[in-house]
């Protein structure tokens, strides 16, 4: 057996529980894929993403629904030895890689050299939508996972003063007839650590440039504070991140001051006096 082949049976076999299970649950929960599907799997080199596509290549090929995976790696101008790691952990893991080029990084930084991770992030999701279409591709997969929705859902709460979160799919407002999935939406980050080491795998942490250079700065980031706090809050109730989840599954809409849907806001008070003449 190949090592590409233990690697793939170490997700159906050894990490079936935490990995691939959840992973099968997320499609069928969310209704991600459809008979036919054409996905679009974006690689940015990280352990997330090369996971995401060796189970949805497993799926492919032995899977009830007949879809197509198209690999595709955008490569925002990462140094030759970051590209060289995504390019030989693709051969490695015998995933059919496509990469093609953008200018991301240079543009990005020159519009906002002291912060461009916002700018970069928006022209990330326009190279990739237009490659998609392209391509012919109805859905784009990315590799978010169970942690990366709650570290989303507390940042939203803690600095952006509203309730929201990262949803397993959403259509794309400027790109008709493309979707966005996250089949990997219930899959812990600590399962992926957890299959990297076993199968001693090395992926890119992070390839961005601008953090390369302000190591400081990236260090300090809201993110990472909220995925200690995370970290910590599990040390006292190891169900805080469930709870956190599921929450967001069960809205009590009779006990919130407010809401919000398609830009409009709706207060409590609007409904207040019916509800009391319905009481009472």
């Amino acid at each position: 057996m190949e090592r590409y082949q233990e690697i793939e049976r170490s997700i159906i076999k050894k990490y079936r529980k935490t990995i691939w299970s959840k992973f099968i649950k997320a499609i069928k929960d969310y209704e991600l894929i459809s008979e036919n599907d054409k996905i679009m799997v974006c690689i940015s080199g990280g352990k997330d993403s090369f996971l995401l596509a060796k189970c949805l290549e497993e799926l492919s090929r032995h899977g009830k629904i007949h879809f197509e995976a198209h690999f595709v790696c955008m490569d925002p101008g990462y140094t030759k030895k970051n590209r060289d790691m995504i390019i030989n952990n693709s051969k490695l893991l015998n995933i059919p890689l496509e990469i093609f080029n953008s200018d991301i990084f240079a543009v990005a930084n020159k519009l906002n050299p002291t912060n461009p991770c916002y700018m970069c992030a928006r022209m990330r999701r326009g190279h990739l939508y237009n490659y998609a279409q392209n391509l012919g591709c109805n859905k784009i997969a990315l590799g978010h996972h169970f942690d990366d929705v709650i570290e989303t859902t507390l940042l939203s709460m803690f600095y952006g003063a509203e309730i929201k979160t990262m949803l397993p799919k959403l259509h794309s407002d400027n790109f008709e007839g493309l979707e966005l999935i996250r089949p990997l939406y219930l899959v812990k980050e600590e399962d992926i650590i957890s299959w990297k080491n076993t199968n001693n795998l090395t992926f890119l942490n992070c390839a961005c440039k601008f953090t390369e250079k302000n190591n400081q700065e990236n260090t300090t980031s809201k993110r990472k504070e909220i995925k200690e706090l995370i970290k910590n809050l599990r040390k006292i109730s190891p169900d805080i991140d469930h709870n956190i989840f599921k929450s967001l599954d069960n809205v009590n809409l009779e006990c919130v001051l407010g809401t919000k849907n398609h830009g409009q806001y709706h207060s409590f008070l609007a409904d207040y006096q019916n509800k009391s003449h319905k009481n009472s």
